[in-house]
């Protein structure tokens, strides 16, 4: 589907989206209740961008996060801070880009066949550094109760744990997949702990960290949401029924999330995020019209959904185009929540409370990636890799991703390709130019290791090899 065709049926699924850049919002609001409002993040793990039904999917049904996104601010310029899991984790947390803890990539950055590697890359860290002041740290001072529920990923011994981290309550699975010994589904379970917070903690203010294994690989779901959709049709965009249920299951548990808030009166003084920590697996289904996913710097490993709501503040039935990222979430908590930036502590990222407010953009220029590790191919028509040492940045309307492997640099204008068809670096050589330059200053400024060690076992012949296999 192309760009237009899939902002057309867009217009036709979501008709309560409005023009480009944000609409109005009403008077800000501290609550209805006269204390602190309350953070409810819901975290799902590799949704795609198109993977909702108020993202034009006529496959997917997801009723409740559809009606979750009519009742605030959608944004359609989302960014996860790196096409994988663990770094997009240690940036929200931290509010920091990639280059100030280390986390860059899951498990270890040289991934992939040693022969076919060019590079060696920057060495990864698995746990986020104590050092780091994270949003439960921060929020703790302002009277919050915190609770990490589900997948953390930054490191699972003392004193890298939630626990160890600012939150005071944390559950995590404690088995693989997504059933447990007992038939429970996962999804199901990490809901159940979630209400149970929110209700014990009704009368104080709190920040809920829901962070869904969902819908990560293994692609396993309830065997009688699996029969619904292999009775219904799919399309050449999404047709998997077991993906489609475990999709119904992550929206299920969002309905009795809003509704455990309605049912206690605490709604209107509650904050709503939905967000994903990266593109969608392709191979369980398809990000169409964004090029790429999960494990790319192309729009469809990187661009994902994204929905506040803050009854009273942002606006219902509207959208932003202003292009943010994971690491706006703490400086936006800490605005509206009234608390205090961590002393001595760096963040990144820009408050987005304006844009909620009706502002049409946001002081910084630009927004950037560093991604300097290798991710190996899941299907055939990823390799000989998914994606080499690279990075980003987007200013406007314009993207520039840049290969440490041999300087490859392409340039596309988003609002004319979002399909990152046509690269223009050679017929704009000055944009590109300009927003190299951009992130070659901002790689500076940052500290960002650039990998340049050629890798001695790296052997031509193979990536020849497997490129004609391909």
């Amino acid at each position: 589907m192309n760009r237009r065709n899939f902002l057309k049926t867009i217009g036709l699924t979501g008709a309560w989206l409005v023009a480009p850049g944000c609409d109005a919002a009403s008077k800000p609001s501290q609550g209805g209740l006269g204390k602190r409002p309350n953070f409810v993040f819901i975290f799902i793990d590799d949704l795609g961008w198109r993977d909702l039904g108020f993202m034009s999917s006529r496959y997917y049904e997801t009723p409740r996060i559809d009606k979750l996104a009519e009742q605030g601010v959608v944004f359609t310029s989302a960014y996860s801070n790196a096409p994988n899991c663990a770094p997009t984790r240690a940036c929200l947390m931290s509010g920091q880009y990639g280059p100030r803890h280390g986390v860059y990539t899951v498990g270890t950055s040289e991934r992939g066949p040693a022969n076919m590697r060019k590079l060696i890359p920057t060495p990864n860290t698995t746990e986020l550094d104590t050092k780091v002041v994270t949003i439960a740290d921060a929020l703790k001072p302002a009277g919050y109760t915190s609770a990490c529920i589900g997948k953390w990923h930054l490191g699972d011994k003392e004193p890298y744990r939630p626990q160890d981290r600012g939150f005071d309550v944390v559950f995590e699975r404690t088995h693989a997949g997504h059933f447990d010994k007992q038939g429970n589904y996962l999804t199901d379970t990490l809901t159940d702990k979630a209400l149970e917070f929110i209700a014990a903690n009704r009368d104080k203010p709190f920040f809920l960290y829901l962070a869904h294994h969902a819908v990560h690989t293994p692609i396993q779901a309830k065997k009688e949401l699996i029969e619904k959709y292999k009775k219904k049709a799919g399309d050449e965009i999404h047709n998997n029924p077991t993906y489609a249920a475990m999709i119904e299951s992550v929206d299920q548990g969002v309905g009795r999330v809003l509704d455990k808030l309605d049912e206690l009166a605490l709604a209107a003084n509650t904050v709503v995020f939905f967000f994903s920590d990266n593109g969608g697996y392709g191979n369980a289904t398809s990000m169409a019209p964004l090029r790429g996913s999960k494990g790319m710097l192309y729009e469809g490993g990187i661009r994902v959904p994204l929905i506040i709501r803050w009854p009273g503040v942002a606006k219902p039935r509207t959208k932003c185009d202003v292009p943010v990222i994971g690491i706006d979430f703490y400086p936006t908590m800490l605005e509206i929540a009234g608390a205090e930036k961590p002393r001595s502590h760096i963040l990144d990222g820009e408050s987005i409370l304006p844009l909620l407010k009706g502002a049409d953009r946001l002081k910084r220029k630009a927004i950037f990636w560093h991604f300097p590790a290798y991710l190996e191919p899941y299907n055939e028509a990823q390799k000989p890799w998914r994606t080499t040492p690279a990075g980003a940045v987007r200013m406007g309307d314009w993207k520039l991703i840049e290969f440490f492997e041999d300087s490859r640099i392409e340039l596309y204008n988003l609002k004319y390709d979002i399909s990152e068809e046509k690269n223009l670096a050679e017929s704009n050589a000055k944009k590109a130019e300009e927003l190299h330059r951009l992130l070659l200053n901002w790689r500076k400024r940052i500290d960002a290791p650039v990998p340049t060690e050629k890798n001695p076992k790296y052997d031509p012949s193979a990536v020849t090899e497997r490129k004609k296999r391909k």
